[in-house]
């Protein structure tokens, strides 16, 4: 039962207003146990100024690392392969040119390292860590260019493959990010920072697929 003191407590919509969330995101971590909550007789939520406080503090160090979220790359690329093999059911859009297990493993594992490189840069603290890991996508995207074009893959369905990728780790990222009621501007930058590197990529793969060597003959 919550003490008499009135402003050690503050119902929903004043609690909201301090942490400075909409009072249904608020709702929403009180019932996943993000904070507590004392609930009234008559139903209504109350929230002790402690915790608040501690929340507030909470988010001042700093935005929760996705990867901590469950934004891993084994989850990414899982939702990947769920997104290839419904598309695979109804057309031959993305299909990998080569029959060779070697080389499909090859491409499975630099699809892996790409997801890891782009959930780093999401995550990245500061500039310089940022900057690392966008030119570890670039060496990856290089080498997935080098390998499709000496496969005898075209331009065309090198560009479908790095498309068809794209799709299920943004719809997957945006999920994991709504399940654990991440804030709308996080989720945004988080959604803008990976979107805008896919783009980049997308642009060096076009480039270092042109200048690289095709199958052999």
């Amino acid at each position: 039962m919550p003490p008499t003191v009135d402003h050690d407590w503050l119902s929903l919509a004043p609690a909201a207003r301090l942490l400075g969330v909409d009072p249904d995101t608020l709702r929403r971590w009180a019932d996943d146990g993000r904070i507590e909550a004392f609930i009234t007789p008559g139903g209504h939520r109350r929230f002790h100024r402690r915790a608040l406080d501690r929340l507030i503090a909470a988010r001042r160090r700093g935005p929760t690392p996705l990867a901590t979220m469950g934004a891993t790359p084994e989850r990414l690329s899982r939702a990947y392969a769920r997104s290839y093999a419904a598309e695979r059911a109804t057309t031959d859009a993305g299909e990998l040119s080569t029959t060779d297990t070697a080389e499909r493993d090859g491409f499975r594992r630099d699809g892996r390292l790409l997801v890891a490189a782009l959930l780093a840069h999401v995550d990245a603290p500061d500039a310089e860590a940022r900057q690392a890991a966008e030119r570890e996508a670039e060496t990856l995207t290089d080498e997935f260019a080098r390998r499709l074009a000496a496969g005898g893959t075209s331009l065309t369905e090198a560009v479908a493959q790095f498309v068809a990728a794209r799709r299920p780790f943004l719809a997957e990222l945006g999920a994991i990010a709504r399940r654990r009621s991440l804030d709308a501007q996080r989720l945004t930058a988080a959604y803008d920072d990976a979107s805008g590197l896919l783009d980049r990529l997308l642009l060096r793969l076009i480039a270092a697929f042109e200048i690289a060597p095709g199958p052999a003959r």
